[in-house]
């Protein structure tokens, strides 16, 4: 076995250090942040009820004053007339449009549930 020149042995043992630091700085880092983060985090359970009320907000942004109608390009659609609209379509598209906007079916699933091609679907 030939052995390498001395330098060289050098630069691979000074490389080896350096890795052995960088490794060694890189763990205290994310250990420190770890511990930061720590003390910065509360459970849920350690909440009290005025706290876990600002953690969330209500989006109000399609509903009425009331909550009673959505507002549309400008118009006003209540559930009323949003019903009424749905009964005046057909019923296989009545079906459609009603898996897909209140059961979060798929195109696929609802032509499959309503034994229909894909493209009458969409």
């Amino acid at each position: 076995m030939i052995e390498p020149d001395r330098t060289e042995w050098q630069i691979r043992c000074a490389f080896n250090a350096f890795c052995k630091r960088v490794l060694k700085n890189e763990a205290i880092n994310i250990y420190n942040e770890r511990q930061q983060r720590l003390t910065k985090e509360m459970t849920f359970s350690d909440l009290t009820p005025q706290e876990e009320n600002q953690l969330f907000t209500l989006d109000h942004q399609y509903e009425g004053e009331k909550g009673e109608n959505l507002q549309v390009a400008g118009k006003s659609i209540t559930p009323k007339l949003l019903a009424e609209a749905l009964r005046t379509l057909p019923i296989e598209k009545r079906k459609t449009v009603l898996l897909y906007y209140f059961f979060n079916k798929s195109d696929v699933e609802i032509a499959e549930l309503l034994e229909i091609p894909r493209s009458t679907v969409q």
